[in-house]
Order: structure tokens, then C-alpha cells, then sequence
């Protein structure tokens, strides 16, 4: 067995959506990570066994957790290719296991990135070819090992992604609906809004309930990748089953009650209302979570509580001026029906924040998917 670079230095990176950078951070340190150093849209930090399968287990906001293999210099795919065939792939992968290749280049002689994950491909098939005769499937959706290649100005990092995948995807959604949330934003923003559970939280456009799971499962202590079922360090070959299922335990047992009526949604889609109501069943504290399929205008009022919420914009309106006329009624409710309340109200596109006739007291931008969005607060009196 060789070693490599995450083992000679106890150092993985963390790669978390633009503007989340301090809640990304802050919760990194909660969970053990030590000599934090930011890097673009991430942190490198050093971790032992125990720390690390807890960072991956219990992240709400980091997306990836990489554990280097190799760094390189590196000009053409010929010496990619070359560099690749150098680690031995048999300490990561037996020929009935599944890999999948991500890969990103930026400034490089190495310009096309699904090229090059190509070319890592199959530096790693002709080598097990060449030793056994057969090679190991790729598998895109649910890999075994899922690995990170990443160029930038010519230098080549090879990582094992520790999560087997994006650490988003939770596990708990199974329904689709128009324009989801992305899991790791609606935690974010959570913890951004510092909710913990003295006012009641409340959804007025809950849609398939990733805000109101995500409070929910921060509120209880439920590990955020509990309904995963693959994990990247498992191949890792210095992997500890014995440690990983005593962290696991030791997570799965902290997890507390959630106090009836304390979360609670609604949304004008009985669709969506049935698609949150199959995904907060999966919850363990799921019952007891509030929902209703109701519009806003018809709320009598929502006073002394923290309003969480992401209003329907884009693809799910027809139009631009419903948009606007929406956010404007809305604005107009939070005003008159929710006094002694303190709003948060996250928007994908930042510029209709504008919309809402409210002053925000503070203001975060967060990017996700392409989209340049903000998170506005808004105290009301």
C-alpha cells in the first residue's frame, strides 16, 4: 500500500456555496476541524480519523470533503494520464466496486474537463486490465468511490470525495417538484438565521419542505447524512470500521426530541404540501411538523415567531409581473399580520428583494447553481 498526501499530512479541503463561507467555517471548528486556511469556495483543514467521519457524517453545510491523493503539475493529458497509472488503484478499488470521476479545470493547457476525467478513467481501467484482465465499472449515479480531479493553472490535484458525492443530497427527498432548494442553502440558512428553537418557525411558501426539514433536523441534533447509505472513506484503504460505527452510534443516539407545533408550513400547491408531507415522514421527529396547504393572504396572523422562507420567482411564475405582485402582497402581510415576528426571506434572483417594500436589516449573499441569490432579514414591529 502506498501513502498518500492525506495521510502523510492530515490535511482534506472542504468545499462549501458561495457566501457561506463564515457559517461554513464555524461549523467546521464545532465539529473538530483544526488550522482552518481558506481556498476558493472551501477550506483546507487537518482532521484525524475520529473528526473526519464525524465532518462527514454531520456537515449541513459543506458540500464535498476531499482527501488528497496526489498533487502534480501537469500539462497534457498524455502526462495525466502517465501521473494517474502511478497510484495503485487496487488500495481504493476491487474490480466488483463502482467509481465515478468529477473534474473541473480553470487557466490549464487542460481545458476540457470531461476530457480529462476521461483520460483518469482510463489510466485506472487499463491498469486493472493490465493486471487482471478485467476492469471495474463506472457508475455515475452511485458510486463506490467517487473521485475529484481538479486543474487549475496547470497543477493536478487528485482527491478520494469522501461523502461518495455531493453531501447536499441528503437522502430524504424522493419526490420532485419545480425548482427545489438545494439542501446545503436551506441549512445555511438556517444557521444564519440563529433560530434555536425559542420562537415557533413558520413557512408560509414551504413548497417541498427542505427549510422546515433542514431546521428540523438541525433543532434535533439529526445527522445530516443519516438517510445516506454510501460513503467515500469507506474505500479509503486505511479505512477504521471499527471507529466509523462507534461515531456513527455515538451521533445516531444524541438525537433529541422536536416539540410539537414548533415547525410548521404551508403553500398554496396541494402537490407540494403532499410532496413535503412524504419527506418529513422520513423524519424520526417528522409528526411533529406542521403543515397545510393554505395561501399566505388567508393567514390571520403570524406574531412572535421566526419566518423562514424562499417565495416562488422564475420557472415556478408565469411571469415577471406576477412575480412582483406576489412579493409586493407578501411584503404587505409581513407588515400588518406579523408583528413581534423577525423574517428571513431568501431570494434566488437578489435584484427582486427589491420587490418585497420592506428594509432589510442585514443582508447575505449566497450563490447556488449558477444563481446569485440573498438572504434578507427583516425585523417586524
Amino acid at each position: 500500500m502506498s501513502t498518500y498526501l492525506y495521510q502523510e499530512h492530515h490535511q482534506f479541503f472542504a468545499q462549501h456555496a458561495g457566501g457561506s463561507e463564515e457559517a461554513a467555517a464555524v461549523e467546521l471548528e464545532e465539529l473538530g476541524a483544526q488550522s482552518l486556511k481558506q481556498g476558493y469556495l472551501g477550506y483546507y483543514f487537518k482532521a484525524n480519523p475520529e473528526t473526519l467521519y464525524r465532518l462527514v457524517y454531520m456537515t449541513r453545510i459543506s458540500t464535498r470533503i476531499l482527501a488528497p491523493l496526489i498533487h502534480f503539475d501537469c500539462h497534457s493529458t498524455n502526462y495525466l494520464y502517465k501521473t494517474a497509472q502511478q497510484i495503485n488503484w487496487t488500495d481504493f478499488l476491487t474490480l466488483t466496486k463502482t467509481f465515478a470521476i468529477t473534474a473541473n479545470t480553470a487557466d490549464s493547457q487542460l481545458r476540457n474537463s470531461n476530457y480529462a476525467a476521461q483520460v483518469l478513467k482510463d489510466a485506472i481501467v487499463d491498469q486493472f486490465r493490465d493486471t487482471f484482465g478485467e476492469r471495474p465499472n463506472v457508475n455515475t449515479r452511485f458510486p463506490d468511490l467517487q473521485l475529484n480531479l481538479y486543474v487549475h493553472k496547470n497543477r493536478a490535484h487528485i482527491s478520494v470525495d469522501l461523502g461518495g458525492g455531493s453531501l447536499h443530497k441528503r437522502g430524504y427527498r424522493t419526490e420532485r417538484v419545480a425548482a427545489p432548494m438545494q439542501e446545503n442553502i436551506a441549512a445555511t440558512i438556517i444557521r444564519l438565521s440563529e433560530w434555536n428553537g425559542s420562537q415557533p418557525l413558520f413557512d408560509p411558501f414551504c413548497g417541498s419542505g427542505t427549510l422546515l426539514i433542514e431546521a428540523a433536523m438541525k433543532q434535533t441534533n439529526l445527522p445530516a447524512a443519516r438517510f445516506r447509505s454510501k460513503f467515500g472513506f469507506l474505500r479509503l484503504p486505511d479505512f477504521n470500521p471499527t471507529l466509523w460505527n462507534q461515531i456513527k452510534t455515538e451521533a445516531n443516539r444524541a438525537v433529541t426530541p422536536l416539540p410539537e407545533y414548533k415547525i410548521s408550513g404551508s403553500d398554496i400547491d396541494a402537490a407540494a404540501i403532499q410532496a413535503a408531507s412524504t419527506h418529513i415522514a422520513m423524519l424520526p421527529e417528522g409528526k411533529n411538523i406542521q403543515l397545510q396547504t393554505q395561501d399566505f393572504r388567508s393567514i390571520e396572523s403570524l406574531t412572535n415567531h421566526c419566518i423562514i422562507t424562499n417565495p416562488p420567482y422564475g420557472i415556478r411564475m408565469e411571469t415577471p409581473e406576477k412575480t412582483g405582485l406576489l412579493l409586493k402582497e407578501f411584503g404587505d402581510f409581513l407588515k400588518q399580520k406579523c408583528t413581534s415576528s423577525t423574517a428571513f426571506v431568501y431570494f434566488g434572483d437578489a435584484t427582486l428583494s427589491k420587490k418585497l417594500g420592506l428594509k432589510p436589516d442585514q443582508k447575505w449573499l449566497l450563490r447556488t447553481g449558477g444563481l446569485k441569490g440573498i438572504l434578507c432579514r427583516y425585523p417586524l414591529y
